[in-house]
C-alpha cells in the first residue's frame, strides 16, 4: 500500500547510516513481475519483453537507497489490484506549479519540462503562472550544514490543495528552493501526497553551483536531463507506482545524486505495463513522441535507445 503522505525517492538524512541486504529479483521473479502478457496487442506484448535493452539492477552499495532501504517490489498484479490513481473523464490534466524564481540561464525551461511529461505520460500538461515564496503561509528556515533557504514542504502540499483545480489529474510544484520535510530532516528532494494528487520537488541540488563548484557549458543540458528525469519519475508515482527493484529504470528509487544519474529516463517492462494499463495510451505513439523530444533536445543515448525499441516492436511479423 502507497502511504498518503510519502516523501519521494530522493530522502536524505543524516541520521541514515544502517545497511540492509538486498537480493536482486531472479529472471523468474521479473517474468512474475510483469505478468502475462499472451493476450495483448502484439506492439505491446513486444514492449513489454524483457530484452538486453534493460540492464539488470545491481547489488546496492553501500549508502545506495536499495542498501538502506528494503523494498519488497510493486509487481503489476500488485498495481492492478490496488487503489490506483487513474486519468478520468473529469480530472485527466496534469498542472505543473512553479515556486519561486526561475532564472533563465540557471534553471530548466519550464515549456520544455511540460513537452517532456506531455510525450511521457501521453497526457495533456499545463504550466501555471508562478507563485511567489514571499507568501505569509509558506515556512522556511537555514539549514544549518549548507546554509541555504529551505521551505517546509507541509505548507507548499496544503496550498496545492486548497487550489487544486477541477480537471486536474494531479498538481506539481517544482522549485529551485531547496526543501525539508519536517525539522528533524537535513533536506528531501520532493514530497507528495497521493490522495490529495500533489506534490512538489525540487531541481535545487542538481545545479552543481549549489554545491560551490563551477558550472561548465554544458551546464543546462545536464540540468534540464536531471530535471526531465526527477519530472517523470515522481509524477509516476502520481499514477502510482512505487520505487522499481527489477532492472535499472527511472523508477528506482535515489539517495544520493550520484545513483540518481546512474538510473536511466526509460521504464522497464514491469512499470510501462503499469503506466500504460493506468493511462491507456499506444506504447509505438508514445516511443514515437518521445523519439522527437530526445532528438529535439539531443538527449542521443535516449533516442538511439527509444529509435531502436521503436524499430523492434513496430516490425512486420514474418
Amino acid at each position: 500500500m502507497i502511504k498518503t503522505l510519502i516523501p519521494f525517492i530522493f530522502l536524505f538524512s543524516i541520521f541514515m547510516t544502517e545497511t540492509m541486504a538486498f537480493e536482486p529479483p531472479t529472471k523468474a521473479q521479473i517474468l512474475s513481475a510483469i505478468g502475462s502478457t499472451e493476450e495483448l496487442p502484439l506492439q505491446l506484448k513486444r514492449a513489454l519483453e524483457p530484452s538486453t535493452d534493460f540492464e539488470p539492477i545491481p547489488i546496492p552499495a553501500p549508502g545506495d537507497w536499495l542498501a538502506v532501504h528494503p523494498e519488497s517490489g510493486q509487481t503489476f498484479e500488485d498495481f492492478y489490484r490496488a487503489r490506483r490513481n487513474t486519468p478520468d473523464d473529469r480530472r485527466n490534466l496534469i498542472y505543473i506549479q512553479p515556486l519561486g524564481q526561475f532564472a533563465v540561464h540557471h534553471s530548466p525551461a519550464l515549456d520544455l519540462l511540460r513537452d517532456c511529461a506531455t510525450a511521457y505520460f501521453m497526457v495533456n500538461v499545463t504550466v501555471l503562472p508562478v507563485l511567489s515564496i514571499r507568501r505569509a503561509d509558506i515556512t522556511s528556515r537555514i539549514n544549518p550544514y549548507t546554509g541555504k533557504k529551505q521551505i517546509l514542504t507541509a505548507y507548499i502540499l496544503r496550498m496545492l490543495r486548497q487550489d487544486l483545480p477541477a480537471d486536474a489529474f494531479c498538481v506539481l510544484s517544482v522549485t529551485m528552493e531547496d526543501l525539508y520535510p519536517n525539522p528533524a530532516w537535513n533536506f528531501v528532494f520532493g514530497q507528495a501526497s497521493l490522495r490529495h494528487r500533489v506534490g512538489v520537488f525540487s531541481f535545487a541540488r542538481y545545479d552543481s553551483a549549489f554545491y560551490g563548484e563551477p558550472r561548465d557549458k554544458n551546464y543546462r543540458k545536464l540540468l534540464l536531463y536531471r530535471s526531465c528525469k526527477v519530472l517523470v519519475h515522481e509524477t509516476a508515482h502520481m499514477f502510482s507506482l512505487t520505487h522499481c527493484i527489477y532492472f535499472r529504470c527511472v523508477m528506482n528509487g535515489s539517495n544520493h545524486l550520484q545513483e540518481s544519474d546512474s538510473r536511466p529516463l526509460f521504464l522497464c517492462p514491469v512499470c510501462l505495463r503499469k503506466l500504460q494499463s493506468g493511462i491507456g495510451f499506444d506504447v509505438a505513439d508514445r516511443y514515437r513522441r518521445l523519439l522527437d523530444f530526445y532528438r529535439k533536445m539531443q538527449f542521443n543515448k535516449e533516442a538511439d535507445w527509444v529509435s531502436a525499441r521503436l524499430k523492434w516492436i513496430t516490425q512486420k511479423n514474418d
